[in-house]
């Protein structure tokens, strides 16, 4: 049987990894994409595992970057991710990655997409799935990303050269309004839960974000054991779609199940004691806020890139539920510590009420990142039959 070879580069960025490809390595018409995406990935694997492609079982292992020219004049490139679902064959392009974000700069840099010199470099990248901008500034060694550098981030080993992502005007990303349903805590009415205290914030990407507490939950809770808590699942499930209606992502709630990436659904807690996957202890007294987020229905082993910046400009807004909880330095500017699984995330969010209305300036966190491989990625030609038949439109393919 034959197969499709697509030139591409597997990346890791902050505490996610993704095959990112050239846009000019693929089909011109994207609706063909999404074959692509599930056989290189190895989706849909009932078993979970995607033995059968690059994915890794989790939705932080299950991505994929697409890099191309810029169709806007305040960017450098264009970046568009894609979610690829594990179980299900379906690919969701409705929200951003923030920790693949750090992998799009360096990308361009190394490609030879941009031209760069000196110490430091400076990527404008739009993204195409939010329509919002991104600055990536990096160190360079050589005129190439620099991997090597002092740099720790929680949930991946070692060290790296520091990457600082600034989120641009990050309210809106999903809908349109920072506030999507204009007030900073609602009360969703979730049919088979009852009435949920909730506040549904957009910046970066949507989420709902709940009190640990009105859960039964401690908030420190580790990954497996949310996981194996079905009746939670549920729950969480339900508010999420009951959240995604009452901010307009779905139309209705067989719309809202289907769109499983956005909104993001997380529940925080004050700073407390709390023991990481490694096995050691975040005091409380070193951070400000405790947070978990499920991502694709699973409790995110950290936290999404995106989601920190979210959580992050929530504990800003007075009054919202993060806000309520979180121990917040008097310096508007001063970084805000995230407890989550992996360890403590620092995470930068100026916001600013203009005339009663809230507004989200910036935020931004440092990442580290490095490539992998590069090489190709090979498909079965009989899981993307509509490129195998028209194989020219993949200008890079090759049939082997």
């Amino acid at each position: 049987m034959r197969q499709i070879q697509i030139p591409a580069v597997f990346m890791r960025g902050g505490t996610s990894k993704a095959i990112v490809f050239h846009a000019r390595d693929l089909p011109r018409d994207r609706t063909l994409w999404d074959d692509i995406f599930l056989a290189a990935i190895g989706s849909p694997d009932q078993n979970g595992r995607q033995l059968d492609g690059m994915g890794g079982g989790v939705s932080s292992l299950s991505k994929i970057c697409v890099v191309g020219p810029p169709t806007h004049p305040d960017a450098d490139i264009d970046y568009t991710f894609a979610q690829v679902q594990i179980k299900e064959a379906r690919v969701d392009h409705s929200a951003n990655c923030g920790n693949m974000s750090a992998a799009i700069g360096p990308f361009a840099v190394d490609e030879g997409l941009i031209k760069v010199s000196g110490k430091e470099a400076l990527v404008r990248i739009y993204n195409t799935n939010t329509k919002k901008f991104i600055h990536a500034r990096f160190p360079l060694d050589d005129g190439m990303a620099a991997v090597d550098g002092d740099l720790s981030i929680p949930g991946v080993a070692g060290t790296g050269a520091p990457l600082r992502l600034e989120f641009r005007e990050p309210g809106g990303a999903t809908t349109g309004k920072l506030l999507p349903t204009g007030n900073v805590i609602d009360t969703l009415d979730v049919p088979g839960v009852g009435k949920v205290r909730a506040s549904l914030i957009d910046a970066a990407n949507a989420a709902c974000f709940l009190n640990a507490a009105d859960l039964g939950l401690t908030g420190i809770e580790m990954p497996e054991a949310l996981d194996a808590s079905t009746e939670l699942v549920d729950k969480l499930a339900r508010i999420r779609i009951a959240a995604s209606v009452a901010m307009g992502i779905g139309k209705n709630v067989e719309d809202a199940a289907r769109k499983r990436s956005v909104p993001f659904i997380g529940f925080v807690s004050g700073p407390q004691d709390a023991q990481m996957l490694s096995g050691e202890t975040i005091k409380g007294d070193a951070v400000d806020l405790t947070g978990r987020v499920f991502s694709n229905g699973q409790a995110h082993r950290a936290l999404p890139g995106t989601l920190s910046l979210c959580m992050a400009v929530a504990a800003r807004i007075k009054g919202s539920v993060v806000n309520q909880v979180a121990r917040l330095n008097p310096d508007p500017d001063a970084g805000i510590r995230i407890s989550m699984p992996s360890g403590v995330l620092v995470v930068a969010a100026t916001v600013k009420q203009v005339n009663g209305v809230w507004h989200a300036e910036q935020g931004g966190f440092y990442r580290t990142q490095r490539r992998l491989f590069t090489g190709c990625v090979f498909v079965r030609a009989s899981r993307v039959p509509a490129v195998s038949a028209t194989q020219t439109s993949l200008s890079a393919a090759v049939s082997v």
